[in-house]
């Protein structure tokens, strides 16, 4: 018997399993998963007999749509592998699909519960009432934009459209998209619509992509997300601010009917012409009825009382006048005797002052004075009043009643 090292043994076996295990599909449950800072998932597939190590290494793991979670069943596909120096073996794992439900499927759900737990759902922005301008993140070629402009065009006229030409499926669609509607969001829009036609989850996965509901998130222009047709649905329905079932639902339910809109004006201006005509004839009614109080009113009788006590009035003020003239008239008729008694009045009291300014003139007469020795002394021929601003050698004249002298001031002697 040819006898083997441990190292040629574990060769052998590496060999052979390896050889035999080139491509398998195993199923079993996850356990002790770990997501290692390198990239690398470890982790081991159990059923309810025996368990096997696996790895998936991160070029693998990066293509994965959903993440690997403990407890989930899973099938995987690889080859087996063997660790020589410790003689192990573990299945390489090249890529890995949920049990029971597809890739995308779990895919979908883990984001959508990841940002409805995160609150992107929630805070819906308002869509305008009467948009003017609105910015279209489609392609450009595809059926889909024609179908909403001429939707558009029969629904509202009053609207500018501008068109961002979008990527929306197959590689780069998911960059194109996130880049379209930040764009967007910087020109003034009023509304931003995010459509395509339908197809399958594959198709239509662009829209589920993390860059792309991140960036209708931050928007702060409000969207539709009008993807696929009806059935169809991915997560920017959810953080869009509006569902729209199909394309051309999205630009009926953002665009108001003008067809709708002629007939509501139409109805209003028959409402507020029977309205105004209504209030005419209701004003017309108010104001005879007016009239026909005011010619009732008492005021008419106060003017009537008034117009009677002003005519009194006047008959009461001529018999006073006439009876005033009476009395002068009687007075005028002996006019001598009352001109007499005034005249001999006035004559007395003059009289009175008479005498009275001939008392006082008598009293000031200078002759009076000179009669008692009294002389009055001029000089130049001006009054002195006081001897002492006399200065000496001064020639003065003093006059009384018999005689005027000259003489000559020798001396001034103060009085103290």
């Amino acid at each position: 018997m040819n006898i083997l090292s441990v190292s040629e043994l574990n060769a052998q076996i590496k060999s052979l399993l390896e050889a035999t295990f080139l491509q398998v599909s195993v199923s079993g449950e996850i356990s002790n998963f770990t997501h290692h800072s390198s990239g690398h998932l470890y982790f081991t597939l159990k059923d309810k007999d025996s368990s096997l190590k696996c790895v998936m290494f991160r070029g693998n793991a990066s293509r994965l749509r959903f993440q690997i979670q403990e407890g989930m069943n899973l099938v995987l596909q690889g080859s087996i592998s063997v660790y020589s120096p410790r003689g192990e073996y573990q299945l390489n794992c090249v890529s890995a699909q949920p049990l029971g439900i597809g890739e995308l499927t779990l895919a979908f759900e883990q984001l959508k519960e990841s940002y409805q737990s995160k609150g992107y759902f929630d805070n819906k922005k308002p869509l305008p009432k009467f948009p003017k301008k609105v910015a279209l993140l489609t392609s450009s070629t595809g059926a889909v934009l024609h179908d909403m402009l001429r939707v558009a065009k029969k629904r509202w006229n009053l609207v500018e459209f501008v068109l961002l030409n979008t990527l929306v499926q197959g590689e780069g669609a998911k960059e194109s998209i996130a880049n379209n509607i930040q764009k967007a969001d910087e020109l003034g829009a009023d509304c931003i619509v995010l459509a395509r036609g339908g197809g399958s989850l594959e198709d239509l996965w662009a829209f589920n992509e993390s860059l792309v509901v991140e960036s209708i998130y931050r928007a702060k222009t409000p969207i539709i997300s009008a993807v696929g047709h009806e059935p169809d649905v991915v997560l920017s329905d959810f953080v869009a601010d509006l569902r729209a079932p199909t394309p051309s639902a999205a630009m009926e339910i953002l665009l108001p009917d003008k067809n709708e809109w002629l007939m509501g004006l139409d109805s209003m201006q028959n409402i507020l012409q029977e309205r105004f005509l209504h209030l005419v004839r209701k004003k017309a009614n108010q104001l005879q009825n007016q009239a026909f109080l005011l010619e009732k009113n008492l005021f008419f009788n106060k003017i009537e009382h008034a117009r009677n006590a002003l005519e009194n009035f006047d008959l009461v003020l001529a018999q006073k006048m006439q009876h005033k003239i009476s009395l002068c008239s009687l007075k005028l008729q002996n006019p001598n005797l009352q001109i007499s008694l005034k005249m001999q009045q006035f004559l007395a009291r003059k009289s009175m002052q008479l005498e009275h300014s001939k008392a006082q003139l008598y009293a000031k007469n200078p002759e009076n004075y000179q009669k008692s020795g009294y002389a009055c002394v001029l000089m130049k021929g001006k009054k002195i009043k006081s001897l002492a601003e006399i200065p000496p050698q001064t020639l003065l004249e003093l006059q009384d009643g018999s005689a005027t002298i000259k003489a000559e001031v020798k001396e001034v002697l103060q009085r103290h």
